[in-house]
């Protein structure tokens, strides 16, 4: 035990623990941020990485998920259709990556690679929200409906396809799963979309765990300390999100997003971009960022004029950004709405009083 107390097991400790708290606060992040944020801290190969990353996240979404069932959140039929088609593809994910892949080396470019495209899909489905939500306002076509007609087949398939990315790249099992529930089910409320994507997650991040293990191991001198790290800090974000301005920390993470996924491809030696050989450049990375945080505002403002919106204005991204942003908040600004954050309590990203 005490050949563990290194300065890497208390910087994985402190990483875990720092995305812990992004992930109580905003309900992003989860593998997105932690297993690019491991293999930049040069703990241990890409595989074992991920794998780690995946047992600790299956131990601390089953506390979450276990507080969203005892309040009758989830919705079940949903959650079992996600669930029939995840499993057996997060389970076979590895295996696939594994026979295709000649050599440790190759199968640690090939990681980086599928890992570095996921981070920025996950990324471009935040922005994808938002945009279906700019579409749900402007038309006002919104309607609430926490029980929908299930749709087996759509629902199987956005399974099957959460399943496979997660199993192979730890990357999915909120992010795009969760814009694939929203684009097939838009009346879901904000508590009851996160409480299903959690009840699914958990046997999808476990059957993701339980075949990488299979096949790699477990390197407990990373897991332990993630886990010990991450869920006092998803415990700790989870009580501070009423009070924190959520949206603004989401599109920053978007951001990281986005560079790690970049960084991840320059790492694999990936074609357009290409350092190789392990290395990254960071001038590249860095402009990326500042490409984001310049150019995208501007994107932005071009797409709202295409649905007939000046570039800048009502609805905000910061209220766009609340799943349960209602149309006439645009005509009367409140009619007694207050937006609700991704657990359901009022959003601290706004000011409650503007809308009552």
């Amino acid at each position: 035990m005490l050949d563990w107390l290194t300065w890497s097991f208390f910087s994985v400790m402190i990483a875990g623990f720092v995305v812990g708290v992004v992930v109580g606060l905003t309900g992003m992040g989860g593998g997105a941020l932690m297993t690019p944020a491991l293999i930049f801290l040069g703990v241990g190969d890409t595989a074992t990485v991920v794998t780690a990353d995946l047992t600790a996240a299956a131990v601390y979404k089953t506390g979450g998920a276990i507080v969203h069932k005892r309040e009758g959140s989830p919705n079940m039929q949903l959650a079992k259709w996600l669930i029939l088609g995840s499993v057996p593809t997060a389970l076979l994910g590895p295996y696939l990556v594994s026979w295709f892949t000649e050599s440790p080396e190759h199968l640690d470019k090939t990681l980086k690679l599928c890992i570095g495209f996921a981070l920025l899909l996950a990324a471009a489905t935040y922005a994808g929200r938002l945009y279906l939500n700019l579409l749900r306002v402007r038309r006002g076509t919104f309607v609430s409906d926490d029980n929908p007609v299930i749709r087996p087949l759509p629902t199987f398939l956005v399974g099957v396809a959460g399943g496979l990315l997660v199993g192979i790249t730890s990357v999915g099992s909120g992010s795009v799963i969760m814009i694939c529930l929203l684009m097939l089910y838009p009346g879901l409320s904000a508590v009851k979309l996160v409480g299903t994507d959690l009840v699914q997650a958990v046997p999808l991040v476990l059957a993701a765990a339980i075949s990488n293990i299979a096949i790699h191991g477990l390197d407990f001198g990373i897991t332990i300390p993630l886990i010990l790290g991450s869920v006092p800090g998803t415990i700790l974000g989870a009580k501070l999100a009423p009070r924190i301005r959520q949206s603004f920390i989401r599109r920053a993470i978007v951001v990281v997003l986005t560079m790690s996924g970049v960084a991840l491809l320059d790492k694999a030696g990936w074609g357009p971009l290409g350092a190789g050989a392990d290395e990254t450049n960071p001038m590249l990375v860095a402009y990326v960022g500042l490409a984001m945080v310049v150019v995208v505002p501007l994107v932005w403002g071009v797409v709202r004029r295409t649905v007939g919106l000046p570039m800048f204005g009502t609805p905000t991204v910061e209220e766009l950004d609340v799943p349960d942003f209602h149309p006439e908040v645009l005509e009367g600004r409140g009619a007694g709405h207050v937006p609700r954050s991704h657990d359901g309590q009022p959003d601290g990203g706004s000011d409650a009083r503007n809308h009552t």
